[in-house]
C-alpha cells in the first residue's frame, strides 16, 4: 500500500505537505470523481471483504469503486497516512420508505479535526446524496455546496444530517421509465454519534447488507460517480446523467435504459470500471436514490 499509488488512482498531482482544509477538500473531490459509489461485487456474485489490504487492491490496483466501507476506510487510509487527525463514525441511514431510519449500524463515515474545527468527510454515499466537500460539526447552519444545501442538526448528542432538494426537469421522462419526484422539500440522509468507532464494529453489518433479502444493496445494483458539475449513475439497466444547479434551484436530468449490449461499455467508459465477472443489473424495489 503505497500512498503515491493511491493519488495516481485518483489522479491527485497536488501538494500534500500542509494539512489544512484546502489539501483535504482537494483530495476529498479527487476520490469522488475517481472512485465510484457501487456495489458491483454482489452482483457479480463477489464477495465485499471488510480488509484495508483487499479494498486497496479492489480500488487503487483494480480500478474499482466500492461502497462506503470500502471507500470511506480507503480514504481514512489515505488521510492518516499524511497525518490527518481521523475517527471512524457509524451512522443509520433515513430510509424514506418506512420514514424511519436503519435499525442497525449501517453506514461508516469520518470526523477529521483540523485546527480545532470539526469536519464530516463521507467519500461513500454516492448519487445526489454525496457531499463534494468536508462539512463542519456544527448545528443548524446551512452549508452551500453545490450538490445543494447541507444541514447538520444536534439533538441530545445525536446528529442528524439532511439535505435540501432542488426540483429536477427530467429531459426525456417519456422516453424512460416513469420517474418518481419526491414532494418533500428537504431530504434527511443518516444520524449518527460521535462515538469512536473501529472497523470491526462494521463487520456484522458488512455482512447483512450483501447477503439479507431486503437490503438496498441486494435489491439493487448500482454505480454512481460525481463529476465536475453533477453526478452520472446506473441503477439496474438505467442510465442517468444529473447536472447541478442548470438553471435558478433546478437540476437537469437525463435518462435512459440501457440494452444488454451497451452495459460493459457504459461502465467502463462513464466509470472507468472493468469488472471480471458478468454483472447482472438488478432493480427489484422502488426506493428512490435522486
Amino acid at each position: 500500500m503505497d500512498i503515491k499509488e493511491y493519488f495516481a488512482r485518483i489522479s491527485y498531482q497536488g501538494s500534500y505537505d500542509k494539512l489544512d482544509l484546502a489539501t483535504l477538500t482537494d483530495i476529498f473531490q479527487h476520490h469522488i470523481r475517481a472512485v465510484p459509489f457501487e456495489n458491483l461485487s454482489i452482483h457479480c456474485g463477489e464477495r465485499i471483504l471488510l480488509d484495508l489490504e483487499a479494498t486497496y487492491n479492489k480500488i487503487v490496483r483494480k480500478k474499482r469503486g466500492g461502497w462506503c466501507m470500502e471507500n470511506n476506510y480507503l480514504l481514512s487510509w489515505a488521510l492518516k497516512t499524511l497525518g490527518y487527525d481521523v475517527t471512524l463514525l457509524g451512522s443509520r441511514v433515513y430510509v424514506p420508505e418506512y420514514s424511519a431510519y436503519a435499525e442497525i449500524m449501517d453506514h461508516l463515515m469520518l470526523k477529521v479535526v483540523l485546527d480545532d474545527k470539526s469536519y464530516i468527510v463521507d467519500g461513500g454515499f454516492g448519487m445526489v446524496y454525496q457531499l463534494w466537500q468536508p462539512l463542519e460539526l456544527i448545528s443548524g447552519k446551512d452549508q452551500l455546496q453545490t450538490p445543494g444545501i447541507f444541514r447538520l442538526l444536534e439533538e441530545g448528542g445525536v446528529w442528524y444530517l439532511e439535505k435540501e432538494k432542488r426540483k429536477q426537469w427530467v429531459v426525456n421522462q417519456s422516453a424512460s421509465t416513469p420517474h418518481n419526484v419526491e414532494k418533500e422539500a428537504c431530504r434527511r440522509i443518516y444520524l449518527f454519534t460521535l462515538q469512536p468507532r473501529d472497523i470491526e464494529e462494521f463487520r456484522d453489518s458488512n455482512t447483512h447488507l450483501q447477503t439479507a433479502p431486503n437490503s438496498l444493496f441486494v435489491t439493487k445494483s448500482f454505480c454512481s460517480l460525481q463529476t465536475t458539475d453533477g453526478v452520472r449513475a446506473l441503477v439496474g439497466w438505467k442510465y442517468t446523467e444529473i447536472k447541478y444547479n442548470y438553471k435558478d434551484n433546478m437540476d437537469l436530468m437525463e435518462m435512459r435504459i440501457l440494452a444488454e449490449e451497451e452495459l460493459e461499455t457504459t461502465l467502463k467508459e462513464k466509470f472507468n470500471v472493468t469488472l471480471d465477472k458478468k454483472l447482472v443489473p438488478v432493480n427489484a424495489t422502488r426506493l428512490s436514490m435522486f
